[in-house]
């Protein structure tokens, strides 16, 4: 395992973040990948919740169980995990580990360094801790609740939740498996080595932390014993290139052989350049519109489901949302377990105007805030277009994101346009924040649910769905059961999801088997390779 500052990371680091293009191609064992990582705050998997952390995090260390790159659909797989067993009545979940793997350090891995893991992320209670800690995990009951012996560890759970809904979660980075016998002797205090992995790894994954020059460059290297095969990329350089342009350019000349922030206008013109290829992969995120129940107007039925059909969907997808989005109208992003692809609204302004009128509502005034952000305040004036043909005035104040998130949180934002993101790869991390609201009281102050921003009283039936869809233990099943309360929510449901976010990767087309992640996880290089 590489310390990240060595010298000779410092100057390997500096010179692939600021030197001038000067490759005609780069190496045929190194990928080199430019994307805005100024992001990473730590690389403790029990303390980063940063996109470019967790791309490095995926990398470097493994899970008990986790995607395969070249087989998204299947979903999660055995990883460090080889087999698990479910209890009888539910409240257990029995994994048995691969022998054979060792980390970076040559340590091998053990239950023991996988039970640990788990318990380390609790007791820190950093922010994605919830992932683990929603199962009944405290800092004080957990070394019980979760135990080992020499090839097994157990979590015992508070409930009889649904197996997918734990597997799932434990792909998240924040259930990487960690070297104990490495990060312990690194601790300062009682840090449980938290300062020590902030810029280190202590991990069994592909590959190894090389070097890390924060706002600069990462580079990986490969980890030629991983138990899954050593990857072909021997290197993988991230280059800090924030602006979409100089990725492009980058990547037209060869210098680097993917670029995972081209804007639109990017994409459209480097389509038809020689040797360069644009891959689109649907992410996680969905824009979605809030109507605030509070508003007299926005709470009315009839508004509700005029609004619905005041989203020009395909207009905006193929115009100023060109590449960024595809229309989605469904809480759960395409590629998790019971996401809906049924997209019952158009564009139909007459029929939304009709539904106004028929309410003695035309004539209405909103007045919003929006985010400064270009893509939110396009589809706001589109949106106010739409309105004002409608019958419904529609006015806009552009305010910072932190004054926007703020008064959301106040539930005092009476249309909001923005974007939510998955937590983990679960269903429930999105069911549990749209379609779940127990109490939508102003005191309850659930300000981490979207419902309760949005003072959407939940239905009991559908909250109730919500929480019995966690404990269904056939996973068949509980898609259909997600499947289900998202037509309910389609059809009453005061939150509207419009769009889903895609991601264009620019590669050169030597770049084989790139997989950024899709809407569940994060970048994986262990596959890539390059042709002619």
């Amino acid at each position: 395992m590489n310390h990240i500052l060595t010298p000779r990371a410092i100057l390997l680091a500096s010179a692939l973040a600021i030197a001038p293009a000067a490759w005609a191609e780069t190496p045929a064992d190194t990928l080199v990948v430019a994307a805005a990582i100024d992001d990473i705050i730590s690389l403790d998997p029990a303390q980063s919740f940063e996109f470019s952390g967790n791309d490095v995090n995926q990398n470097t260390y493994d899970r008990l169980v986790d995607f395969d790159p070249l087989d998204m659909e299947a979903g999660f797989k055995p990883s460090l995990a080889e087999s698990w067993e479910v209890s009888e009545d539910g409240l257990s979940i029995t994994f048995t580990m691969r022998q054979g793997v060792t980390f970076h350090s040559g340590n091998p891995v053990r239950a023991e360094d996988a039970a640990w893991s788990l318990q380390r992320a609790v007791k820190l209670d950093k922010t994605p801790a919830f992932i683990l800690t929603q199962f009944g995990f405290t800092p004080e009951n957990v070394e019980e609740k979760i135990t080992f012996d020499d090839t097994t560890l157990t979590l015992n759970l508070d409930k009889p939740y649904a197996p997918t809904f734990v597997l799932n979660c434990l792909t998240a980075n924040i259930a990487s498996v960690v070297d104990k016998e490495t990060v312990m002797a690194n601790a300062e205090g009682e840090d449980l080595g938290n300062t020590w992995l902030n810029t280190n790894e202590a991990g069994s994954g592909p590959y190894t932390l090389a070097g890390w020059r924060p706002n600069e460059a990462v580079q990986l290297a490969a980890y030629d014993s991983y138990f899954q095969g050593a990857p072909a990329m021997k290197r993988v350089i991230v280059r800090n290139v924030a602006e979409s342009s100089a990725q492009r350019l980058l990547l037209e000349q060869g210098d680097i052989d993917a670029a995972r922030n081209l804007s639109p206008t990017d994409v459209e013109s480097i389509a038809a350049v020689k040797g360069v290829t644009i891959q689109d992969e649907p992410r996680g995120r969905i824009l979605y519109m809030g109507l605030n129940q509070k508003d007299e107007v926005l709470s009315n039925p009839a508004v509700i489901e005029a609004m619905k059909y005041l989203v020009d969907y395909d207009g905006i997808a193929n115009s100023f949302l060109k590449g960024m989005f595809m229309p989605h109208q469904a809480f759960l992003p395409k590629g998790y377990l019971g996401a809906l692809e049924d997209m019952p609204w158009t564009y139909d302004v007459a029929r939304a105007k009709a539904l106004i009128d028929e309410a003695g509502l035309a004539g209405s005034t909103i007045t919003t805030k929006v985010r400064d952000l270009r893509e939110y305040v396009d589809v706001a004036q589109a949106l106010q277009a739409s309105m004002a043909e409608a019958g419904l005035t529609l006015e806009i104040q552009q305010m910072t994101g932190a004054q926007v998130l703020d008064a959301y949180r106040a539930r005092d934002v009476p249309i909001f346009l923005g974007e939510w993101g998955p937590d983990y790869s679960d269903p429930n991390t999105n069911a549990a924040t749209f379609a779940y609201n127990p109490d939508n009281s102003d005191e309850a102050q659930a300000t981490g649910l979207l419902a309760w921003r949005n003072a959407y009283a939940v239905p009991q039936e559908m909250n109730e769905a919500t929480v019995a869809a966690t404990l269904e233990q056939d996973a068949g099943k509980r898609a259909q059961m997600y499947q289900d309360i998202q037509r309910q929510y389609q059809a009453e449901a005061p939150i509207i999801p419009l769009f889903q976010r895609v991601e264009n990767t620019g590669l050169r087309d030597t770049v084989q088997n790139w997989n950024s992640g899709g809407s569940v996880t994060s970048v994986m290089y262990r596959q890539v390779t390059k042709g002619e």
